[in-house]
């Protein structure tokens, strides 16, 4: 028997059982087995607390539901005194995360650190005892996940990770086990709330970006620095995690194209709202093509994009996330929630414990594994050669001739142009002129945008957005 297979067989013996007797059922007080489970906790911050605190808040419940009662042993903390927004008593906390990882008396690792480095090797460790780990880190997922998911394999154990994408929504879960029997088309999610938010007020009411995002600052919903969330990098964390599950082979981040929202203006939203959209950071997974031969072939991008208003996700605001999800069987599927903060992804670490409490108790070691690379080659397509429609905004001097010079650039890399407003209301110097284009590769649209921007009668950089119409 395998040394990790041993180990495993030791933790299924380690959780002991008490015989409790049920009051709820209609038919009668009934006996039931009720076993318990020890969890070491890596992190007793914001995730890491809200955990502890929803463990004690309904755990019976989870209990009553599940059979498993989740016994917390040690919680590995940075300092004891820290900031936390739910107390936990001292006698949990410790500061040494290996005391943690290899007691054995902990069975089941929740790593709630966050980072990429020491929570790698955190990670790799419990996994190397056979232990099964529950993250919520998207961070750590798209730099190794790779790596971890085939250490949980050659170890017979499991990796979790629910609460790393979008918060309390069961997104894994659904495209790991709901899809199942689907090949996904389409994945467009709202899956950074911080740009959300952000976004909705420059629309709603009426605000320039940097004045929305100093009152997302205010309001807790932004760091300090910013940069992870508006520049799309958490974004293009969770958007590679669910490319990767869906398709089947590992889509490292460096393939991922990034766009975040610090260039999206005022006038980009309100010119937006004139032509039926509302302007949405998406993160998106599209199946361009599929052969045996040669995979999935995959776009993966992060961008601000064109929503039409009659679509489900222009209605998602403020913090709240959404994924919507294409697969060729089920068809269209949306899912909504809370896509942070410390009780939505506490709710979605307690999913994740109740699946890997039971499997360690069933002996199964994964019911439906965590990730399963079932395609030999698959390819993320660079952006350049992606189609779509295209918003374009120019900043243009208010003189003849200026749309010929531009219709000329257009016409010469073969790009069809659908619509053209110019504001009349607009006073001065220069003008607004707005484009919205048929289909077009996205390398002939840069391209042509570089040369027209050269041209005097052009002043500024020309502003682009890609318009999703989910055709």
């Amino acid at each position: 028997m395998p040394a990790s297979e041993s180990i495993f067989a030791r933790m299924r013996a380690q959780s002991h059982t008490k015989i409790e007797l049920s009051r709820t059922s209609k038919l009668g007080n009934l006996w039931r087995i009720m076993h318990v489970v020890n969890l070491g906790m890596i992190g007793g911050g914001t995730v890491g607390s809200g955990v502890f605190h929803a463990l004690q808040q309904n755990g019976e419940l989870f209990a009553k539901r599940t059979g498993v009662r989740i016994n917390i042993v040690k919680i590995a903390v940075k300092a004891f005194d820290e900031p936390r927004p739910y107390p936990i008593p001292r006698r949990y906390l410790t500061t040494d995360w290996h005391s943690v990882v290899n007691d054995p008396q902990v069975q089941i690792v929740a790593e709630l650190a966050g980072g990429t480095t020491v929570a790698r090797t955190m990670v790799l460790s419990a996994l190397r005892l056979g232990k099964p780990v529950v993250t919520a880190n998207k961070a750590l997922l798209s730099a190794h996940g790779e790596e971890l998911f085939a250490a949980a394999r050659a170890n017979h154990t499991n990796l979790y990770y629910e609460a790393s994408v979008a918060g309390n929504i069961p997104i894994i879960k659904a495209l790991r086990e709901g899809f199942v029997g689907n090949r996904i088309t389409h994945i467009y999610g709202i899956v950074n709330g911080t740009c959300n938010y952000i976004l909705t007020r420059m629309k709603r009411d009426g605000m320039e970006f940097d004045v929305a995002l100093k009152e997302a600052q205010r309001l807790g919903y932004a760091e300090a620095d910013p940069t992870l969330d508006v520049d799309g990098l958490d974004a293009m964390h969770k958007t590679g995690i669910l490319a990767s599950l869906a398709h089947g082979f590992w889509v490292e981040s460096r393939r991922i194209y990034v766009e975040g929202i610090r260039a999206v203006t005022q006038a980009d939203i309100r010119f937006a709202d004139q032509l039926g959209y509302t302007i949405k950071l998406l993160g998106i997974v599209k199946l361009l093509d599929y052969t045996r031969h040669t995979g999935p072939q995959i776009q993966v991008s992060v961008y601000p994009a064109l929503v039409p208003k009659s679509h489900l996700l222009a209605d998602v605001n403020d913090v709240f996330n959404a994924v919507f999800v294409r697969g060729d069987v089920v068809g269209d599927t949306m899912f909504y929630g809370r896509g942070a903060g410390k009780d939505a992804t506490a709710s979605a670490v307690l999913s994740d414990l109740a699946d890997s409490a039971l499997d360690l108790i069933l002996g199964t070691k994964h019911r439906v594994p965590a990730f399963v690379a079932h395609e030999r080659t698959g390819t993320v397509v660079p952006i350049g050669d992606v189609n779509s429609r295209y918003y374009v905004r120019l900043s243009v001097v208010d003189q003849p001739g200026v749309l010929a010079q531009i219709s000329s650039i257009l016409g010469r890399a073969k790009i069809s142009i659908a619509s053209v407003i110019q504001p009349e209301e607009h006073k001065g110097s220069t003008v607004p002129v707005i484009m919205m284009t048929h289909q077009t590769r996205n390398a002939a649209l840069a391209k042509a945008l570089s040369q027209i921007g050269k041209l005097p009668v052009v002043k500024g950089k020309p502003a682009m957005i890609r318009v999703e119409n989910f055709d």
